[in-house]
Order: structure tokens, then sequence, then C-alpha cells
């Protein structure tokens, strides 16, 4: 048997045994550490072959797992490669077809909507097509440079040859698994963060008010914080804050402490809440709100592919409902003259213009300031989706 066979049965296997309940990226890396026989390279070739299984979502859903493996890299492959010249030696001389012409190949009964039969639920401004497409696609890395930083973050990676491109002034992009840890220091010179991510930032410009007089501070709070990323955007673009940070994941504010120690920010806040229940006076009323609130997370599933596959549309409806609580108990903190910065990772209407739409109507002082979905997909990026509403005085 060939390496390129046995590359398929290992996947094959892998996949066999997967059932979705932890992220693919931590039971595949178990998998091999419990089966030390694989070398990187063979790592790297049957985790490919796996993604590219995910990456068909719901398409092709009877097809036997060892030709659906084959039709996914079919599908991943913008030219022709070895790998699939040995599984399938017609389809390789076929690589470099559009995605449509490929599809057809395969089964030309099957469309784009298979692939992701929710389009109905997408927000109005997603170009579905090239949405879909962007499944196909390894996203990149992106960097956020920190504020003085940027001269330095590009010099290191100069020095150690690594390939990056300047998006803008503060975002570099890199390709997918670049090893940066020996290169830069992560969180203080630069954050890893997606460029639909940092456009957030634009959105935090906006926020004026009037400082509090004691403290001379905007206070901010990140209620749903997660791993801090918005946080340590604020801190670098707000400069003068007074943070609070909270998550309903005891254990992640414990990863976000370990990662404001490397970003600097010592002086902040934090607690454990459940935001779809009442707080019972936990904090002072805040000048900005942070609510990057659970959602489906529909808009990084090109780089979490095993999301797509294992995707339930009752999802949908949940999330919506479970955002809408979150924000009615984070309104009620917000001082008059305050924004709410309201961000999903998500392309689905319930989650994003209707979200926005429920918080109008039920407080009749919200006032949006700026709205957009980022898109992403075009660019081997998310795609996420922001509100800035202002409380009116």
């Amino acid at each position: 048997m060939s390496r390129w066979f046995s590359y398929l049965n290992s996947a094959t296997t892998i996949l066999s045994a997967y059932k979705g309940e932890e992220p693919f990226a931590s039971f595949i890396k178990k998998h091999f550490s419990q089966h030390k026989k694989y070398g990187g390279k063979d790592r790297k070739q049957i985790s490919h072959l796996c993604y590219c299984f995910f990456r068909l979502g719901k398409a092709f859903a009877d097809m036997p797992v060892a030709e659906r493996i084959i039709a996914g890299l079919f599908l991943c492959s913008n030219e022709g490669n070895d790998l699939l010249a040995e599984l399938n030696s017609i389809w390789n001389d076929k690589a470099t077809l559009p995605l449509r012409d490929k599809l057809a190949l395969i089964d030309n009964s099957v469309s784009m909507d298979a692939i992701f039969p929710w389009k109905e639920e997408v927000s109005k401004d997603i170009d579905f097509n090239g949405f879909v497409s962007s499944f196909f696609i390894q996203p990149d890395m992106f960097l956020r440079l920190r504020p003085g930083k940027e001269e330095v973050v590009k010099k290191k990676l100069i020095a150690a040859d690594e390939h990056f491109k300047n998006i803008d002034a503060t975002c570099l992009s890199l390709p997918a698994g670049a090893k940066l840890d020996d290169i830069i220091s992560i969180n203080k010179e630069a954050v890893i963060q997606d460029h639909s991510s940092q456009r957030v930032g634009v959105f935090m410009e906006f926020v004026t008010v009037s400082q509090d007089k004691d403290s001379n501070k905007i206070r901010v709070w990140d209620c749903c914080a997660a791993s801090g990323g918005k946080s340590i955007m604020a801190f670098d673009i707000l400069k003068n804050i007074e943070l609070e940070v909270s998550d309903v994941r005891e254990s992640i504010l414990i990863n976000l402490k370990k990662r404001f120690v490397e970003a600097g920010i010592t002086r902040y806040k934090s607690f454990v809440a459940d935001l779809s229940k009442a707080l019972v006076n936990k904090l002072s009323p805040v000048d900005l709100i942070i609510a990057d609130v659970p959602c489906t997370g529909s808009g990084t599933w090109s780089r979490t592919p095993e999301q797509l596959y294992y995707f339930d549309q009752s999802k949908i409806e949940t999330y919506a409902a479970l955002q809408k609580k979150i924000v009615v108990t984070a309104i009620s903190y917000l001082k008059p003259g305050g924004y709410l910065l309201y961000v999903t990772c998500s392309v689905f209407n319930k989650e994003n213009e209707e979200a926005v739409s429920y918080i109008q109507q039920n407080f009749a002082t919200m006032n949006v300031v700026k709205m957009e979905l980022l898109k992403g997909y075009n660019n081997k990026a998310d795609t996420l989706f922001a509100a800035l509403l202002q409380r009116s005085l």
C-alpha cells in the first residue's frame, strides 16, 4: 500500500472515531499523541484530509467516508498534487477548474446550497456563493500590532525569514500555522487576532464620552470577555480606561488573566457572570459595554469546518434567544450617553440585524451609530457582524 492510501485509511479511522464533542484540532492532537508512529509530514497530510472531509459541509452526506475525503480534497485543491493524483488521477487533472464545475464533476445534482443549506437565514449583505466557496480555503493568521511595536515586530519577522503581508498600518497576515512564539512576544508586541475582529476597533473609535470625574477614565465592561482580545484592543484604542471583564466560564477568565499579564494590563476587575440571568449589584453603570456574544460561529467555519459538518439549524434560534437575554441584562448597566458594542462571528440574520432591531424595539433610547457585516470570506479571514448603539442622554 502506498503512503498516500495509508494517509487516507488513517484519516478514515480518525473521522470514524470523532463525534464532534470537542474541537477537532484538540481531538486529532490527542490521537497523534497516543499514536507515536506518525511523523510531522504524516500528521500534516492526515490532518489535511480530515479537514477536507469537513469542508464539504452537508453535501454528499451518504457518500462513504473515504470517498467523501477524496471529494473534499478535490474541491480544496487549486492545482494538481501528488496526493490527489494517487487517490484520483482524473480529478487531479481537473483541479484548476472553478468550484462549481468541480462540484458538477462529482455529482451534477449538487449545488452550493447542499454544502451550506441555510441560505435563507443569512444576512442580506452576504455574497452566498463567495461565502460558501471560502469553506474550501484555509484562512490566514493575522497579527494586530500593538501601539509602538509596529516596526519592531516587522523587523523580527524579516530577521526570522517569516513571510507576511501588510494589510494596513497595524495588521499583518501570515500563512496559517505560522510559529511565532520564538520570534515575537505574543500579546505584548502583537496580538493574534483575525482581520475582521481587528476591524471592530473602528467602532470603538466612535466612542466619545464625558470621562468619569473621579477616575478620569472611560469605564468599559467586556461582558462576554472570553480570552480578552476585544479588551486588549479597547485598552490600545481608548487608552485611558477603567476595565471590568466577565464571562460565564471561570476557566476562561483564568486564561484571560495570563494573557492580560503578557499584554501589560494589570489594573482591571473580573468576575464570573451568567448574563442570561439578572446580576446582583456586580458593577456600577459604565460608558461602554463590549458584548461579543456567544453565537453559532458560522462566520468562522472555514477555520473550524467540523462545526459546519455537525451544525443543527435549531441552534440559530437557541443562540438568538440567549443573545437577547444577555443584552437586556447588560444594557441595564449602561450610563445615559453610553455605548453598546454588539458583536457576533455569525452570518445569520437572526443573530445580527434582527438582534439590533430587537434592542431598538425594547430600548427606545438606544440608537444605532454604526452597523456593518465585516466580510472576510474573500480575504481568507472570518466574517463578523458589529453594531455600535448609543443610549440617549
